[in-house]
């Protein structure tokens, strides 16, 4: 009961306190009327010698955003624009005196390295999300979702300000470029039919603009946007009176076949009977705001796999994202302050429906699927799943909001239900909460448990601070969802303090203060018991003239033994080499860490950039509950020595190394390098190899008697010693990729996993399975 009388207070006072709402953020800034054109006949092709261009609008102006805001752009930018019943268009001129435009033939989604535009459009001018539709100087696109942050970014190493952006929707629409010797020009046409937007004749959006010189790595905006606000969304232009806006009927329809031949180890037949091959998508914009797609028997499979990814901490999970196409259209409007909806607990689905879209001030979205847990529909085992997200904006910027899941596998069912919000005031100032229940249900029995999230957060130009504390009860189940880790409570507290140098200055921006963390086992923190584990952090973070960034902090922290982990750990005691007795394992009760983690991010130089992340000193060897020398490098390295060839290099490093005597009791080393060859703007060649090496010494009783430790197999009651592991495995995939449109594919595809008895020895590699496989989709625009 301490847990309700400790948040119930924070949720009366977040919801029935008055609220205090931004402004309208066109007073005394830019709010502007675009022109409709009709009868006007132009072609997208990055040149703008039409006569209809004479008569858009003309945006210019920009302010600098980031690293330092307020400021007048180096490099100026105009922007024109104008709509016709059935399209919007913006034609870009992007001066660029004072270094080299920055282009390359990049993949959709993969032009962070290049220069770039972003038009952003918030077509219900709620303030609180809005689409992407960008491009680089060659016509190259990324697009997606941008959202107001809500979460701590102070010292981040993206230096992405007040907002956040998802790249995974893709959206159709028409982008070309061409490099002038001024800089660069781009042209854009948007059709209403790629876009949910208000239902009233007449309408107001609310619209920016940004823009990346890389050469400089500024980011400026066409509205003054300021870093002392908590949204950036509250401080874009309007385009004002857009009217009449047509879609016409949005119907398009996907059909997909896919072929798969695979085999196992050594000498395995080819087995082509993997899955069934045909499958349909469909898309039906209901009205301007709402959208129903529907799938039968989709393709879900990943035409990359997975950057393999190191865990820290043995107690968290480690998320993956999305990427399959019917669940990325409108995927935004599922999230929510916790991740209770996740997308990819659905594996194999049968047929799946969702309705998205927002009406009025609602956002409404709903998810039913029938997965399949065998791989044939011949072999039918439903799994039915069910997600619902409501939220309502209220007054300003502030919402409420619901969300609701259920998921039922034969007599087994799991439910979840929350409720959350955010509240925006004084325009520095932000509150997010999340509260709720999951309950969870067997023959004879039911769970219930409950959790919270709550984030609060100051952003003042110079101070600013951040608090936040969550909850999950040890039996708290989202199955629908995906929680890091359940049975623990947290509380952060960051503040911090920032310096901008002056115009010119060599150091742009610095920015220090200190976090303060503490993680409870759910009970102890009910029970108003200390902390488990308690992290003191000294944090900095900078940008330097000309794009580069960095950060380092140090650490000082203390770890409670986690009794939960070692639950079948023994310890066999010993008396000169000869085993006289088998002990339960207890670890020491607190381990005591210190260290520095670093970050440096480089500029795009000419055709290389890079990031390097590092951290070092004394912390926890989860292997054995001890104390450990760790080493934990994450290296990213970007070169395009052309504008269609492109390759980057990750190298993840992770090693423990024990106190006492310096031997490695732990070493994980993931080296992946990824080749592509931009053929055209929509063919590409990629190659993809990734070694997985993981070695585990033999486990000891390190932090105390040094004795063997000892598994026990509760199945058969037998205790076996630990002995040294080595796993060495090999990944090598090729594809070829046609794709003109978003919903028209063409894959060739190949993947071939291999291991090996020594680490990078590339001999004696002996295959485990390998398979081919194409799909092919055509996008039908009714």
């Amino acid at each position: 009961m301490r847990i309700l009388d400790t948040i119930l207070p924070i949720l009366l006072l977040a919801l029935f306190s008055p609220i205090t709402s931004y402004s309208d953020p066109t007073d005394g800034a830019t709010s502007v009327p675009l022109p409709r054109l009709e009868g006007q006949r132009i072609t997208i092709d990055g040149i703008m010698d039409e006569e209809v261009w004479s008569d858009a609008v003309l945006f210019d102006g920009f302010y600098q955003y980031l690293p330092v805001d307020g400021r007048h752009e180096v490099d100026s930018t105009q922007v024109y624009a104008w709509y016709s019943p059935t399209a919007i268009y913006f034609g870009i001129k992007a001066y660029e005196t004072h270094g080299e435009v920055r282009a390359t033939l990049a993949d959709r989604d993969k032009i962070s390295n290049d220069d770039y535009i972003y038009i952003v459009l918030d077509t219900y001018n709620d303030q609180r999300q809005g689409f992407i539709f960008g491009s680089n100087p060659l016509g190259q696109q990324a697009d997606g979702i941008m959202r107001d942050s809500e979460g701590s970014r102070f010292f981040s190493s993206s230096n992405s300000g007040s907002f956040t952006q998802d790249l995974s929707p893709d959206f159709v629409y028409t982008s070309k470029g061409t490099i002038t010797d001024y800089g660069y020009v781009i042209e854009f046409e948007i059709p209403f039919k790629s876009l949910r937007y208000q239902s009233d004749l007449t309408q107001n959006w609310g619209f920016n603009i940004i823009r990346k010189v890389q050469h400089s790595g500024y980011l400026s905006t066409w509205t003054q946007v300021l870093q002392a606000n908590a949204s950036f969304m509250a401080q874009n232009g309007t385009l004002q009176s857009l009217t009449d806006l047509r879609r016409g009927l949005v119907l398009d329809i996907s059909p997909e076949i896919t072929s798969t031949v695979a085999r196992a180890e050594s000498d395995s037949p080819w087995d082509s009977n993997v899955r069934d091959p045909l499958g349909v998508n469909v898309r039906w914009g209901v009205s301007n705001n709402l959208t129903l797609n529907a799938t039968v028997n989709p393709d879900f499979s990943q035409v990359e796999a997975d950057v393999a990814q190191i865990q820290f901490d043995p107690r968290r999970a480690v998320f993956v994202p999305e990427r399959r196409p019917f669940f990325l259209d409108g995927i935004e409007l599922f999230q929510s302050p916790t991740r209770l909806i996740y997308s990819r607990r659905i594996a194999n689905p049968l047929s799946a429906a969702k309705l998205t879209g927002k009406t009025g001030g609602t956002n409404v979205a709903y998810l039913s699927a029938i997965d399949n847990s065998e791989v044939f529909l011949s072999d039918l085992a439903p799994v039915y799943f069910n997600a619902l997200r409501v939220r309502q904006d209220l007054k300003g910027q502030n919402t409420l909001g619901i969300t609701y899941t259920d998921k039922i596998d034969g007599s087994h069912w799991n439910r979840v239900a929350a409720v959350d919000g955010r509240l925006v005031f004084n325009k520095i100032y932000s509150l997010t909460y999340q509260t709720g229940f999951s309950f969870t249900g067997d023959p004879g029995s039911t769970v219930s448990a409950p959790m919270w999230q709550f984030r609060a957060s100051a952003s003042g130009r110079k101070y600013g601070a951040s608090f936040s504390t969550s909850g999950f009860h040890g039996d708290f189940n989202a199955e629908s969802g995906f929680i890091t880790r359940v049975g623990v409570a947290q509380m952060t507290f960051t503040p911090r303090v920032t310096w901008f140098g002056e115009e010119g200055s060599k150091v742009e921006k610095f920015t220090t203060g200190i976090t303060l963390d503490g993680t409870w086992d759910y009970d102890r923190f009910t029970r108003g018991t200390g902390p488990n584990d308690r992290k003191l952090h000294g944090n900095t973070s900078y940008s330097f003239r000309g794009g580069w960034s960095g950060g380092t902090s140090v650490f000082y922290e203390s770890f409670k033994y986690p009794k939960e982990l070692y639950t079948d750990y023994f310890v066999e005691i010993q008396n000169n080499g000869v085993p006289v007795d088998t002990v339960a394992y207890t670890g020491t009760d607190r381990l005591i860490n210190l260290g520095f983690w670093s970050f440096l991010n480089t500029p795009q130089l000419n055709t290389f950039s890079g990031n390097l992340f590092i951290v070092a000193g004394r912390d926890d060897n989860f292997f054995e509950w001890a104390s450990a020398d760790i080493y934990f490098i994450d290296v990213s390295l970007n070169w395009n020595p052309t504008d269609k060839l492109r390759f980057n290099l990750l190298y993840n490093h992770q090693q423990y190394v024990r106190a006492d005597d310096k031997s490695t009791v732990g070493l994980r080393r993931v080296p992946r390098l990824k080749a592509e060859y931009q053929i055209t703007p929509s063919i590409f060649l990629r190659l993809v190899g990734q070694y997985d090496s993981n070695y585990v010494d033999e486990l000891r009783d390190n932090s105390r008697t040094d004795d063997p430790i000892l598994i026990l197999d509760r199945d058969t009651g037998i205790f076996e010693r630990t002995t040294e592991t080595r796993a060495n495995r090999f990944r090598v995939d090729w594809l070829f990729s046609y794709r003109p449109t978003p919903g028209t594919v063409l894959f060739l595809g190949y993947g071939s996993s291999l291991q090996e008895p020594q680490s990078f020895r590339f001999r004696n590699l002996r295959r485990f399975n390998d398979g081919f496989f194409a799909k092919f989709s055509y996008l039908f625009r009714v």
